[in-house]
């Protein structure tokens, strides 16, 4: 349905010239949404994915095996979307001391948006209200070390931004100016607690994750922010236990339509057209999620039954082989520490897993070498190659 403009046009002036920004109406969209015919269709069947999602971990032995790494594949990609270049494998060295050079100002960046995710779940399950507050909070952490800590984390920003563009002037969109920032965030707030509207909790994730964007109320990481938030009003709802669904590799893979669908909800009010692909997406990455946690149980399973085959040693390289399930990065050292056994055992077990085509070696070194569960870290490595 097109509404026509959801928002009012405002010159200002900025850097010295006169610019045209945008200021949304609140919502929910006036006239309301039309969620009848194929959306309805589309809310129940990506209802029924985050169902089946959310039941995964009965798949599981452990769920946090998956979701440990899953959480990082997420950080990855929703930090690649802003022009980071990280891989989950060096994510996962750095998390261990591993110092990467040139590349440690990117994985830094991406190591924040775990800490951003787990500080803001944490907070929702301490019963902290989804609130502003809090998505300050979660900019703070997200933006706490390296590129970016200069650009006032956890505030909203109190000049212009813009995206696209070299400047304001030629801009491919302006977001409100400053000084109305904290009166369209507090009308975001009041519609992300309401709980009287009938909005399924999907359509009010999707919603708001358009109206954050149009904001853009910090100077730096408004995309990531908007991109937990879907995550976390998903879990804060109850539709989901564990942060499970991420949509970054999907507007990754589809930037051109997301960008463009923004500008026609803020353009033509075309709400609908945007659900649609928002609730395409939430299905599409669910059931992905759900076959990518199919086939690390059975890849596990698989390797568990090879190593059973190896008689007398299969105790000890068995365990070597859960841990590498728990955190599928890790030095020899933390192999030791974690599975109990001496340092010349865990070595053998290592040389016997590369033989295996199990584990490979990444650093090349001779000494303080480093080992991935390459099979593992392969499946879901899938999506998170560099963007073109």
């Amino acid at each position: 349905m097109k509404r026509g403009p959801t928002g009012s046009l405002r010159t200002t002036e900025t850097a010295g010239e006169p610019v045209r920004a945008f200021l949304p109406h609140p919502l929910p969209p006036d006239p309301p949404l039309d969620l009848s015919g194929g959306i309805q269709q589309q809310l129940e069947r990506a209802h029924l994915a985050i169902g089946r999602l959310d039941s995964i971990s009965t798949l599981l032995p452990d769920p946090k095996l998956f979701l440990f790494t899953y959480v990082r594949k997420e950080a990855v990609l929703s930090s690649q979307i802003e022009g980071t270049q990280s891989s989950l494998s060096e994510l996962l060295l750095f998390e261990i001391g591993e110092s990467l050079g040139g590349k440690d100002a990117d994985v830094t960046e991406v190591s924040n948006y775990v800490a951003a995710l787990e500080h803001g779940l944490s907070r929702l399950r301490g019963g902290f209200p989804m609130s502003n507050r809090l998505i300050c909070e979660i900019h703070q952490q997200l933006l706490a070390r390296g590129r970016g800590s200069d650009m006032d984390p956890g505030q909203f920003r109190r000049s212009q931004n813009w995206i696209g563009g070299t400047r304001p002037g030629n801009a491919a969109f302006v977001p409100p100016p400053p000084e109305s920032v904290v009166a369209h965030m507090s009308d975001l707030e009041k519609f992300l607690r309401r709980t009287d509207d009938g909005f399924p909790c999907l359509v009010r994730a999707a919603l708001a994750h358009v109206q954050f964007e149009t904001i853009h109320p910090f100077l730096d990481g408004n995309g990531r922010v908007g991109r937990l938030l879907i995550t976390l009003l998903l879990c804060n709802a109850r539709a989901l236990q564990e942060p499970l669904l991420y949509l970054s590799l999907y507007f990754k893979q589809r930037r051109k339509d997301y960008y463009r669908l923004l500008d026609l909800v803020r353009d033509e009010g075309d709400w609908e057209a945007w659900l649609s692909f928002f609730l395409d997406g939430v299905a599409m990455t669910a059931d992905s999620a759900v076959s990518t946690v199919r086939r690390l149980v059975e890849l596990w399973e698989q390797d568990r039954v090879r190593l059973q085959q190896l008689g007398r040693e299969s105790n000890t390289v068995l365990r070597v082989h859960d841990a590498l399930k728990q955190r599928p990065v890790q030095s020899v050292k933390s192999l030791t520490e974690q599975t109990q056994l001496t340092f010349p055992t865990v070595n053998k077990n290592l040389e016997r897993l590369t033989q295996l085509g199990i584990v490979r070696e990444l650093t090349g070194k001779q000494r303080n070498r480093m080992f991935a569960y390459g099979p593992y870290l392969d499946i879901l490595d899938e999506g998170t190659e560099a963007m073109g």
